[in-house]
């Protein structure tokens, strides 16, 4: 008995510390799982009238979308088929600035500039992440109560546990009378609800550390039994000569290049290198919709000599369990990962999660209210 109070004790205080955290995290969660679906409805002007004629080397999307914005970087330029558009993504972390100029691939005329700070997802996605607070104090505040979440589902279970076999049947489904109270009921909806959602609720909240802290991603993929790095890094140049008189850049043979190599890929995103030094990086999406089985490919920037990567991000062919584990990660965190039943399924377990803080808080409420009621009595 004392044990479970113990356990009861935690519960509530854990639960009242970070319920209004568990509830934004969550809802914003259920606005997020389904972004790309409802984008598609709006992104008309992604597409374009395929033609049979050359498209836009990486050098001239690059060159072409720095005119909108001369005095920032581009991070890369996304291809993908032949009526689609070309995006070019510029982003720089501080101060913080995230943009895409989407071009018409065969004339390079500019298409559509879009924000990606401001906007319903963005805003979602600030609240999810931060709180809509400052971001370093946002995100540990988000990332501690995700943890103590995590005991709040292990503590949840035991209490969820029934004293004696038979009331089994009790925390397993609603079986509610006409005489019976809303405290019972609301008791019956907190316990059954988490006992359903909470393993994958733990679930969606363990992804989340694993995006959120190095040193729990380290752990996961060590626990295992991965053995590169995990830490994404570009390697550089193989200190390769360009060949001497060549009228085209290197960089703007790779992407003709990779389309014959992956004809059936979605989408090849281009880095551009850093400086010198530095190799060409290219994403090569196989999986519309998923990102675990992509292909992160390395060039030297003058010769195109393809370089290993000594991390997890390499050829998707090469990749270990481990490495499957940890790249699955986000698209296990959205439920990308077992298609649109899977998004449902993580869109139906964080908005359940979300009710749990209220009826958390209306349990402790009835309680103490049960309570504060027989002292006044008593003193009556």
């Amino acid at each position: 008995m004392k044990f479970r109070k113990s356990i009861i004790t935690i519960h509530k205080f854990l639960g009242l510390a970070t319920g209004i955290v568990v509830f934004i995290v969550a809802v914003t969660g259920c606005c997020w799982v389904f972004k790309e679906e409802v984008e598609s409805l709006y992104d008309g002007y992604k597409k374009v009238v395929p033609k049979n004629e050359p498209v836009l080397t990486a050098s001239e999307a690059r060159n072409t979308a720095k005119t909108v914005f001369p005095d920032h970087a581009v991070h890369g330029t996304v291809f993908k088929k032949a009526g689609d558009a070309i995006e070019v993504i510029f982003y720089e972390a501080e101060p913080e600035f995230y943009r895409s100029v989407f071009l018409n691939p065969y004339s390079g005329e500019i298409i559509q500039i879009d924000d990606h700070l401001s906007g319903f997802f963005s805003f979602v996605l600030k609240g999810h992440m931060r709180l809509w607070l400052p971001k370093t104090l946002g995100e540990q505040v988000v990332g501690v109560s995700v943890w103590l979440f995590v005991l709040i589902l292990v503590s949840g279970l035991i209490l969820w546990l029934p004293k004696k076999r038979r009331n089994l049947k009790q925390r397993l489904k609603f079986d509610w009378k006409s005489t019976d109270r809303w405290k019972r009921k609301n008791f019956d909806f907190h316990s059954i609800i988490g006992f359903y959602v909470g393993s994958l609720a733990l679930i969606l909240a363990l992804t989340g550390l694993v995006m959120s802290y190095n040193w729990f991603q380290y752990a996961v993929y060590r626990t295992a039994g991965g053995k590169k790095e995990v830490t994404f890094s570009i390697p550089e140049n193989t200190d390769g000569t360009a060949v001497q008189g060549d009228s085209v850049l290197p960089m703007d043979r790779l992407i003709p290049q990779l389309r014959k190599a992956s004809p059936n890929a979605e989408s090849f995103e281009l880095h551009y290198p850093f400086d010198e030094t530095s190799s060409i990086y290219v994403e090569v999406s196989n999986s519309e919709g998923l990102y675990y089985d992509s292909d992160f490919r390395f060039f030297d920037q003058n010769t195109l000599e393809e370089i290993k990567s000594a991390t997890i991000y390499g050829m998707y062919r090469d990749t270990s369990v481990a490495d499957k584990i940890l790249r699955m990660n986000y698209d296990i965190h959205i439920g990308a990962i077992g298609g649109i039943a899977g998004k449902i399924i993580a869109f139906l377990v964080s908005l359940l999660t979300a009710s749990l803080p209220i009826t958390g808080v209306l349990l402790w409420y009835g309680r103490s209210y049960k309570k504060k009621n027989k002292r006044v009595a008593a003193k009556t």
